[in-house]
């Protein structure tokens, strides 16, 4: 009978434990990311004036790292504590919030996939904001850099949409340095370099467009990213799937142990 663990109405403790090793990984994940996020804004000075937050106009990085180590925290002290506790109430809000979880990202996939086009435009949109904002913040900055380095890319659809930045732009009178230029994370480097040359973007988009090649990558991040999905569709669909087995699990293990509390406390 499935039934069977339950004769002497026990909480088992294989489960117990295994949903305490389960979440700690976890827990201790959760704090390290909030750890990252806040020291990463006491760097920014934002912990000593908070209305820094408000005056970025583009993306912060650290809100995305302290979201995720706050959600991963809360989570895994939820099951930590409600295993070791075995208190029912932990137990139900971590399942039902890993089930909200795993609802939440098949909702996204599915409207990803139905409407890829909006969602296209809603990326490009938001990725022209933050090349506004690209010197307003050193974290946004080193993603977009770094997104243009491993994408081989430069702006969303092609380099003169960092005329939307008020330093590289060509428009006005301004007397930036950076002036028809474009970011270093644009140029094309020969792998040899040991030294990154932060000035190889300059004066660029004052050539001739055809001599543009020569010098930096032409080719949109948009378009970049379109190319690189196909290409890694198997490694994408393998990821979803191992993160939904173990979500799966957490919510399995901690089902079994709440029937296990309930059956024990019943027969008292």
């Amino acid at each position: 009978m499935y039934y069977y663990r339950y004769e002497n109405a026990e909480v088992s403790c294989c489960y117990k434990y295994l949903m305490f090793s389960y979440n700690i990984i976890f827990w201790l994940a959760g704090v390290a990311f909030i750890s990252v996020g806040l020291w990463a804004w006491s760097e920014k000075g934002v912990l000593q004036d908070l209305s820094q937050v408000t005056r970025m106009h583009g993306f912060d990085p650290v809100w995305l790292v302290l979201v995720v180590g706050g959600v991963t925290f809360t989570l895994g002290f939820a099951g930590c504590v409600g295993a070791l506790r075995e208190n029912i109430c932990l137990l139900k809000f971590f399942s039902g919030m890993i089930g909200l979880i795993f609802f939440l990202e098949l909702t996204v996939a599915v409207l990803v996939v139905v409407f890829q086009g909006q969602v296209r435009t809603w990326i490009n949109d938001f990725f022209l904001a933050n090349i506004r904002a690209y010197r307003d913040d050193i974290d946004l900055q080193n993603l977009i850099d770094s997104l243009q380095r491993m994408n081989a890319c430069c702006g969303a659809q092609d380099p003169m949409d960092w005329d939307l930045n008020v330093y590289f732009t060509c428009n006005g009178t301004h007397r930036s340095r950076e002036k028809c230029g474009v970011p270093f994370s644009c140029c094309r480097t020969d792998p040899a370099d040991t030294v990154v040359n932060t000035q190889c973007g300059y004066d660029v988009r004052k050539k001739l467009q055809r001599e543009w090649s020569d010098h930096i990558y032409t080719k949109g991040c948009m378009a970049a990213l379109e190319d690189l999905i196909p290409g890694n569709l198997y490694t994408v669909a393998i990821v979803f799937v191992v993160i939904s087995l173990l979500q799966m699990v957490g919510i399995y293990l901690a089902r079994t142990l709440i029937s296990d509390i309930e059956k024990a406390k019943f027969s008292y």
